[in-house]
């Protein structure tokens, strides 16, 4: 497999495209519970298509790059990503999961992305594991199923690059006091060091219709949560350090444009940015910047964080 800082692209797989739809590329037909069964009886569908089916239902939209790189820091002897593949058309053919791809004007995405079907709830129940799925899930448009691949990314980053990684939360969930709304994140990370621990949350933003007013109101809801926030809100027993995960560079400085104008910064609490892409990197220590001012006006500044190496 190519690793990631191999990768040459300029433009992240999980940016948006003008015009892009999610097209099914999985298995119509019905598949009964009892040929399942018999797969499984004879060994067609092992403890290793299981460790897939858990991978998905936790980060409910994954590539099939993604569910290979966790197995791999998990220690699991897949052995390479095409041995993956065929396991996961296994699954798609009994439709324990279902498949998508995106298309656009310009021609087809260049990964497919998997999801739950019924039979894989059903199989994951029979083995005591909590499965939220439902069928309108996978009815999930475009941009929400490219944060979460985002948000995916990030999680993965951190847990095969970063030294100090301790965990990670898939959807991390806060209050917004005053509104009493909840709402979750995209990728939660907690890092721990010489025996002091930090969590960092990102939010992921794409370039979807509307995107400024949609970052808007997200960010009312996060300046909420952050100005009002008191001990052990939402299980943190310090504020987590927020980070804008943009589509790339120039959406930064779109993004920051976006929460200056409408006055949503958080007081006492800094804001940090970074982009797919630089997820990519073997080191994760200059991944994170900010915009700081100098003489009145604003300028980016690249962080260098030694805790992320």
């Amino acid at each position: 497999m190519v690793e990631d800082e191999e990768i040459k692209t300029k433009i992240s797989p999980f940016a948006m495209r003008e015009g892009e739809i999610k097209t099914f590329d999985g298995k119509d037909g019905y598949v009964s519970i009892n040929q399942i069964i018999n797969k499984i009886n004879i060994g067609h569908i092992t403890d290793i298509h299981f460790k897939i089916l858990e991978i998905v239902n936790e980060f409910e939209f994954i590539t099939s790059r993604q569910i290979y790189q966790i197995l791999e820091a998990r220690g699991e002897d897949i052995k390479s990503q095409d041995k993956l593949n065929n396991k996961l058309e296994q699954l798609i053919k009994t439709k324990i999961l279902t498949r998508y791809y995106f298309t656009a004007e310009e021609g087809n995405g260049i990964y497919r992305i998997y999801s739950l079907e019924k039979m894989g709830k059903y199989l994951l129940n029979s083995r005591g594991i909590e499965c939220k799925w439902q069928p309108t899930d996978n009815t999930k448009p475009v941009a929400m199923i490219k944060k979460r691949l985002a948000g995916n990314q990030v999680i993965i980053s951190y847990l095969r690059k970063v030294q100090a990684f301790d965990s990670y939360t898939v959807k991390p969930t806060f209050t917004a006091k005053q509104s009493g709304k909840i709402f979750k994140m995209h990728a939660g990370i907690k890092i721990t060091k010489s025996g002091k621990s930090a969590n960092l949350v990102f939010e992921a933003v794409r370039r979807e219709e509307n995107w400024e007013k949609k970052l808007a109101d997200r960010m009312r809801l996060v300046k909420d949560f952050y100005e009002n926030f008191v001990q052990f809100d939402s299980g943190y027993e310090t504020k987590p350090q927020f980070i804008l995960l943009c589509e790339d560079d120039k959406h930064t400085v779109e993004t920051f444009k976006v929460i200056v104008s409408n006055k949503l910064e958080i007081a006492n609490a800094k804001i940090y940015f970074t982009t797919d892409l630089k997820q990519n990197s073997k080191n994760l220590a200059t991944s994170l910047t900010e915009f700081v001012l100098d003489e009145g006006k604003y300028k980016i500044q690249e962080l260098n964080l030694k805790i992320l190496e």
